[in-house]
């Protein structure tokens, strides 16, 4: 399948910069393909910002970053309009998210007023800037990272942002084996600013598309809205999954299908997927864990 090829080239791409991560590259291309959103969780230092600019440089796109502060505006963010004395009139400055892949660096430490200025552009790939709407380039992935250790100083994220995310992930420390190839392939490691791109952003639009019509039977599609609706309904959960969770678990189980060269989705591929889609989703009641809920969920819910 050329689509294969194509996708297989842009993981070896990856690999060029990063080392051992191959799990998470999969799905931050799952959430590419599907349109979506990716939200990392984790340490500093295990290689967000790497992976989210060597995925710019391999699609062509262009990358921006955000490092997220208390003191960042929303401004910051969007972009806004200033007086140009020559023309006698104001101007639009477009701010970061006109970019292709944006990182929102430490997402949780901007203060909620800035946070909720990513929340149209992630729904509506859209900014609004004094009543003015402005489309961002297509195609639009954000990748926001934050520390689940820090809480100092941090604004945790409210449930319409988590929402706005398609998968939540962790890249994880690398192992012993893959932190020493770190280190001896140090001198032969290529930079991100030398990748070339493997893939063009038409060519990224049409694998897109191509997701879009992967097969899902009706039995499945039951079977997500039976997972989905039990969250709601369950002891240990304080508010369940959304209606946009369902719609994200189909998009990215049609995604991972495609990446796996199938043209139909199976069970498997939901339940691969229904952790990293629901759980950030999800509040659970008293402390519980939501991976946990979520795990639990998979084993008791009838699969078609």
């Amino acid at each position: 399948m050329d689509h294969l090829t194509s996708l297989q080239r842009l993981r070896d791409n990856l690999g060029k910069t990063l080392v051992g991560k191959d799990q998470a590259v999969r799905l931050v291309i799952v959430a590419l393909l599907a349109g979506g959103h990716a939200l990392l969780e984790d340490v500093p230092g295990v290689g967000k910002t790497l992976l989210a600019k060597s995925l710019a440089q391999s699609i062509g796109g262009k990358f921006q970053r955000i490092q997220c502060t208390p003191d960042l505006l929303p401004t910051d963010i969007t972009g806004t309009n200033i007086w140009n004395p020559r023309s006698g009139s104001f101007e639009f400055l477009p701010g970061p998210v006109f970019a292709n892949v944006l990182l929102a660096d430490e997402i949780n430490r901007a203060t909620p007023r800035t946070q909720s200025a990513l929340l149209e552009v992630m729904e509506e790939k859209q900014v609004t800037v004094d009543g003015k709407s402005r489309a961002v380039p297509q195609p639009f992935f954000a990748i926001a990272t934050q520390n689940p250790i820090e809480y100092q100083g941090t604004f945790p994220l409210p449930e319409a942002q988590m929402d706005r995310f398609m998968l939540s992930l962790s890249l994880g420390y690398p192992t012993e084996q893959e932190e020493l190839q770190m280190l001896q392939g140090l001198s032969s490691r290529i930079s991100v600013d030398e990748l070339t791109p493997c893939l063009s952003l038409e060519e990224l639009h049409q694998l897109s598309r191509q997701v879009a019509q992967i097969t899902v039977e009706p039995a499945l599609q039951q079977y997500m809205v039976d997972l989905v609706r039990s969250t709601r309904v369950d002891d240990d959960v304080t508010l369940g999954v959304s209606p946009r969770g369902v719609v994200s678990l189909q998009r990215a189980s049609q995604a991972y299908s495609f990446l796996e060269g199938r043209t139909y989705t199976s069970p498997d591929d939901v339940k691969f997927m229904a952790p990293y889609v629901l759980t950030h989703r999800l509040i659970p009641a008293g402390g519980r864990k939501g991976d946990a809920i979520i795990a639990r969920l998979l084993e008791t819910v009838p699969i078609p």
